[in-house]
């Protein structure tokens, strides 16, 4: 087998001269150019491996020559002669390349056809002999003159698809026709360097395809920093070192950025730590430090890198010498980052000292002030504390007094305000008031000392303590004022006082009453008043006693409303006591009973009526004798004085059981005997006027004149066939008729009065639907009761216009409501119509 054609003339030479001097067979180890072209050459000839290759692996003959050889045979190696390094690929020089060609020449094998130049593979420039086969690639790339070749033995299924898909021959494909057309194209590198090593490699077509400018400026400019990057000699090259400075400024700005440490965080921060973690045990005084480990260079001893001749031992390292200086540092960093916080805090104490200093400053002045206006206060109150010791020449009045007290409250209101204003007055006030008061009579002169009095009033009293009600003594001057020096004035004149002389008394409270606190005025009225007053009650007799009760004790209720209730019922107990025997003929009973009506309660007033009075009423009615032409009316007019004592519905059931039935007895046997008709009316009107509005409208006094009414017509019908006075039928029709519009005249009044009322309190409906007129309210209650009320159309009685309410009809005269009835229309009452149609 020829080494020549199985690595090229230079490799053959160099093992023919081992072999010749050396007589030992070299194998060459270097990649080739076949190796290459054979290993991206999808067409070469494939080698199958035969059994004795399967046997004897590389030591096998081999048949052809176109295979690269194994081993040879075993030869004792000369590990003595010198060593070939393997090439790594260099750049040749020319005549090296001149050489190559030349012996490439005389190698190659005649062609057996030629192909067209630019489908014809470019011959690689290799260090051996390789011939190359036609139908390999380059660059992994295929001719473009076969594409779509495999057509000629397939029936032309896949073109047929691709055009049905868009494909349109000499175009891209994709969508819009951006793929490319022509093969990727390769360019061959000039020599054996790095890529980029000789320019842009880029060619014609990849430039077209995508237009991208490149900036040789730029990559030249990465590409100097890259190679600057690499150390020619890793192993002793010496780095540059790189020095990092911090000024002062920014050790204070990061000494700033920090925060404060507490007091029991300086404690842990002076912690000593060791730490573990790593090869060896470190020590750190602070956990500050750790977070800081970082910065302090490993000490840790590093690998003695293989010494060779050109390994330069390491001059300087010192592991424990860069620990301590990069201490120093530290400690030096904090010492600066510690005065600059030092200084901040003096600066800060500087401007709060300065703040400080102008606060004692206004202090200072203010109290300047006030020990000045003390000053001055103190000169008053000593000076009116010398002009009352006894033997003064001009001994110091209450009114001048008051007026020093202006002045300090004028003036110096802030120092008499926190002043204790009690021992003040204590001490100036109250002797005097006691000697002005000393001859003092309250009954006889009761506005004696108001005027004086009112004024210390607005000068010793606390309005705070004013605000809330209270009566304590030891803060409000004026209270303890009044307790200590006018209340035992008061005190004696009322035990001496007597309560059935009660104006003087009123008057003198009256007119102290808004000088004096309220809770003085209940102790007065509660303690001193109440008891006196209790107290002549039990003693009074109403039988004996020439003074009405009334005229002592009624002046009180101004002042002691509820407090008097107690006292009203051993009143009554009295009074009834007193009414036992008594007639209704004496009038001096209503006289004293007459003003306790609106004093007692509405129900204690009626049952006291109904027990007392009303029973000796009854009795004098039915000692009433009705005789038609000798009446005595004493008895009756005594019961009627008592109408507004006691209640309507009372005095209707005493006329009801001993007044009416007597008089219609009367009535009826005077009608049975050819009696007078005018007589008997006048004699009806008579009795009728006798009673009051209030008692005719109740409905039971009505009804019993009304059945008077009935038995006069009655009897007026009937005489028929005997004697009858001429004109009594007609005239106890007219008055029959008259007295009953005159009851629903009545009746509709007191409605429209009703309404109005209603109307101005707005109860019941809203100010709209307010009824203006008897029609409009008449409207009103139809509706409420859903009756219609419409006027009839066309029809009218003596002009007024008919109306249906309901089934009824009616007409409206002057307020009144006419009934169309039997024979004539007759009045009635608004509710009796709503009754009626109902």
């Amino acid at each position: 087998m020829s080494l020549s054609h199985l690595y090229g003339g230079d490799a053959a030479s160099a093992a023919a001269a081992g072999a010749d001097d050396d007589d030992v067979e070299m194998e060459r180890f270097e990649i080739t150019d076949w190796d290459l072209e054979n290993e991206f050459n999808p067409n070469r000839q494939r080698h199958w491996q035969t059994k004795e290759e399967a046997v004897y692996g590389v030591w096998a003959e081999r048949d052809s020559d176109d295979e690269r050889p194994s081993f040879g045979g075993k030869r004792s190696k000369d590990y003595s002669a010198p060593v070939n390094f393997i090439s790594a690929g260099l750049k040749k020089t020319a005549a090296d390349e001149v050489v190559d060609e030349d012996s490439d020449e005389d190698e190659k094998p005649p062609k057996p056809e030629e192909a067209p130049k630019e489908f014809v593979p470019k011959k690689l420039k290799t260090g051996g002999n390789f011939k190359p086969s036609q139908k390999s690639f380059v660059g992994g790339t295929k001719s473009f003159m076969d594409f779509g070749s495999w057509e000629r033995h397939t029936k032309g299924i896949g073109q047929k698809l691709l055009q049905k898909m868009g494909y349109v021959p000499g175009r891209g494909l994709g969508k819009n026709a951006q793929g490319i057309i022509a093969p990727i194209e390769a360019k061959q590198r000039k020599g054996k360097g790095a890529v980029g090593a000789y320019g842009s490699e880029r060619t014609s077509q990849s430039l077209q395809d995508f237009p991208a400018v490149d900036s040789e400026e730029e990559a030249e400019e990465e590409f100097q920093k890259d190679l600057s990057q690499w150390r020619k000699d890793p192993s002793g090259g010496k780095k540059k070192p790189k020095y990092a400075y911090k000024t002062v400024e920014e050790l204070k700005a990061k000494g700033r950025a920090g925060k404060q440490l507490s007091a029991p965080q300086k404690e842990l921060a002076q912690v000593k730590v060791i730490d573990m973690t790593g090869r060896e045990q470190k020590v750190y005084y602070s956990y500050s430090q750790i977070s800081q480990k970082h910065n302090i260079p490993d000490d840790t001893p590093q690998q003695p890198l293989p010494l060779g001749k050109d390994a330069k031992p390491q001059a300087f390292a010192l592991p424990e010498l860069e620990h301590n200086l990069q201490l120093l540092i530290d400690l030096t960093e904090q010492e600066i980052i510690q005065n600059d916080r030092q200084l901040q805090y003096e600066r800060d104490m500087v401007v709060n000292l300065t703040h400080e200093i102008e606060k004692m400053d206004e202090v200072l002045a203010h109290e300047e002030v006030e020990v000045r206006n003390l000053s001055k206060v103190l000169e008053m109150v000593e000076e009116c504390e010398r002009r009352m010791q006894p033997g003064c020449d001009n001994p110091l009045t209450l009114a001048e007094c008051a007026k020093v007290f202006e002045t300090l409250q004028d003036k110096y209101y802030e120092e008499y305000r926190m002043s204790d204003r009690v021992d003040l007055a204590a001490a100036i006030v109250f002797p005097l008031v006691k000697d002005y008061f000393k001859s003092w009579d309250p009954l006889k002169d009761c506005m004696y000392g108001t005027d004086i009095l009112g004024q210390w009033k607005s000068l010793l009293e606390n309005d705070h303590l004013l605000s809330h009600g209270g009566q304590d003594l030891s803060s409000d001057a004026f209270h303890r004022l009044m307790w200590e020096t006018w209340m035992p004035y008061v005190r004696n004149i009322v035990g001496q006082w007597q309560p059935r002389n009660c104006v003087p008394m009123v008057d003198f409270l009256d007119s102290w009453g808004h000088i004096i606190p309220l809770w003085i005025l209940d102790n007065i009225l509660d303690q001193l008043i109440f008891p006196k007053l209790q107290k002549e009650v039990e003693n009074w007799n109403p039988l004996t006693d020439t003074v009405p009760i009334h005229s002592w004790i009624h002046p009180w209720l101004p002042l002691m409303h509820a407090r008097l209730e107690p006292l009203y019922s051993p009143i009554r107990n009295k009074l009834a006591s007193a009414l036992q025997k008594w007639h209704p003929s004496d009038s001096s009973a209503k006289l004293i009973l007459q003003p306790w009506k609106e004093v007692f309660t509405p129900g204690s007033w009626e049952a006291f009526m109904i027990k007392n009075i009303v029973p000796k009423l009854g009795l004098c009615l039915n000692e009433l004798l009705i005789n038609p032409h000798q009446q005595h009316m004493d008895a009756f007019f005594w019961v009627l004085d008592w109408e507004g004592m006691i209640s309507a519905s009372s005095l209707v059931g005493l006329l009801e059981k001993h007044f009416f039935p007597k008089w219609l007895q009367v009535l009826c046997s005077w009608l049975s005997n050819n009696p007078n008709y005018e007589e008997i009316t006048k004699w009806y009107l008579g009795w009728k006027s006798m009673f009051s509005d209030q008692v005719l409208a109740h409905p039971s006094v009505k009804e019993k004149f009304n059945e008077a009414l009935d038995v006069m017509n009655r009897a007026v019908s009937s005489s028929v066939g005997g004697y009858m006075q001429p004109g009594a039928r007609e005239n106890i029709a007219y008055l029959t008729h008259t007295e009953r519009r005159k009851d629903f005249q009545y009746e509709a009044m007191q409605e429209r009065r009703e309404a109005e009322n209603m109307a101005q309190r707005g109860i019941g409906m809203a100010a709209g639907s307010v009824p203006m007129n008897f029609k409009d309210l008449i409207q009103t209650k139809a509706e409420e009761h859903n009756i219609v009320f419409m006027p009839v159309i066309g029809k009218r009685h003596e002009g007024k216009q008919l109306y249906t309410f309901g089934r009824t009809v009616i007409y409206i005269d002057r307020g009144v409501v006419f009934v169309q009835g039997e024979k004539t229309w007759v009045p009635t009452s608004l509710q009796s119509l709503i009754d009626m149609t109902k």
